[in-house]
């Protein structure tokens, strides 16, 4: 593929790890986080803001937005922005999720579990 132009599922399929970043630039940055059916989601609240796009799978995210926590379920197609320094976390994985991550600007740590 081009230096500039990604497909999602070649993507998915070079990722040994649960994140994958493929954009770095100064303004954001992109990977792609998969989680298994059953898996347990560590991350801790980041300094970036964040959005999130469900590509495929299901599952229900936990967050905190000005001290209100909340819950809902999340599918295909879901998309999430999530503000710096809220907690979240994803849970109940009941099909395995591959979700498209943009983080701005620019995340600080190469895997949404180090925040």
């Amino acid at each position: 593929m081009h230096g500039n132009v990604f497909h999602f599922s070649e993507l998915l399929q070079q990722s040994a790890q649960n994140y994958l970043e493929f954009v770095r630039v100064s303004s954001f940055s992109v990977g792609i986080y998969v989680l298994d059916c059953g898996a347990e989601d560590h991350q801790k609240p980041h300094n970036e803001d964040e959005v999130y796009y469900v590509v495929r799978g299901k599952a229900k995210m936990r967050m905190e937005s000005e001290g209100r926590p909340s819950s809902f379920y999340v599918g295909t197609g879901t998309i999430i922005y999530m503000p710096a320094h809220a907690p979240h976390t994803f849970y109940d994985i009941s099909e395995r999720l591959a979700v498209l991550v943009f983080f701005g600007p620019k995340a600080a740590a190469q895997h949404p579990a180090n925040g």
